[in-house]
């Protein structure tokens, strides 16, 4: 069995379209998604029911829960705020009572799914280092958790110490733990502009990271059209 593991889509239709049919084309017939459907980009609604329609496990990103709570967002700069106000405008009542009732943690097959961390995951921490990733792990059950938040696809293995590191595919082995980072469907931060997404065979037990082209102009124009922050388009390109 295969699960693509899509992470922070952030309302981005045309990206969640181009990953889902090369998704299908590498044979996956399971989704999850590591949280963040909305936020940024101009297609919220769309990709929300998408993401429904594939029966995806998904977990609650930091977006998600403020798209649906009217809470104050002093974390968030102005551009996100703009956006995360905007979006909530977009969606139903009950599209927003879906997201307010993700959960924050999901355990599915033998792995987990998590936005930020698994230590204090409210909190919307960041892992980029070992010592963040070591607070992960003492929380961590399961051999493999994949994780968003960050946009960047980045893998930390521990065994007798954490290693770090840029992967191209993984083979998950025994007695090891794997805290892996998707990357972004819908706003890559790690200078590729493609989208990005990973696939999980169960059953060769590896884990590969795909990047995944889009109509990219398409989605910079309703950017601009829907009166969102001029910058969320012109991240789009530069993969920032």
């Amino acid at each position: 069995m295969k699960y693509a593991i899509l992470g922070d889509i952030h309302a981005n239709l045309e990206a969640l379209r181009a990953v889902l049919k090369d998704a299908d084309e590498q044979g996956v017939t399971q989704y999850a998604c590591t949280g963040d459907v909305v936020g940024y980009n101009a297609d919220p609604k769309a990709c929300l029911q998408l993401i429904r329609s594939l029966r995806c496990a998904t977990v609650q990103g930091n977006h998600d829960y403020y798209v649906a709570c009217n809470e104050s967002m002093e974390l968030f700069t102005p551009l996100a705020q703009k956006s995360v106000h905007w979006t909530r405008k977009q969606l139903s009542l009950f599209e927003r009572k879906y997201l307010r009732h993700l959960p924050l943690i999901l355990d599915v097959e033998t792995f987990t799914l998590v936005h930020s961390s698994l230590s204090d995951p409210h909190r919307w921490s960041y892992i980029f280092k070992r010592k963040a990733a070591g607070a992960h792990f003492r929380n961590q059950f399961n051999p493999v958790c994949f994780f968003g938040h960050t946009h960047v696809p980045l893998a930390f293995v521990q065994g007798e110490s954490i290693d770090k590191g840029f992967y191209e595919t993984l083979h998950i082995k025994p007695r090891l733990q794997y805290l892996i980072n998707v990357g972004s469907v819908g706003q890559p931060r790690d200078r590729n502009p493609k989208a990005a997404y990973a696939i999980y065979d169960l059953e060769e037990q590896t884990v590969s990271m795909r990047r995944v082209e889009y109509d990219m102009a398409s989605a910079q124009r309703k950017i601009r059209a829907a009166g969102l922050p001029f910058r969320n388009a012109l991240r789009l390109a530069s993969g920032r």
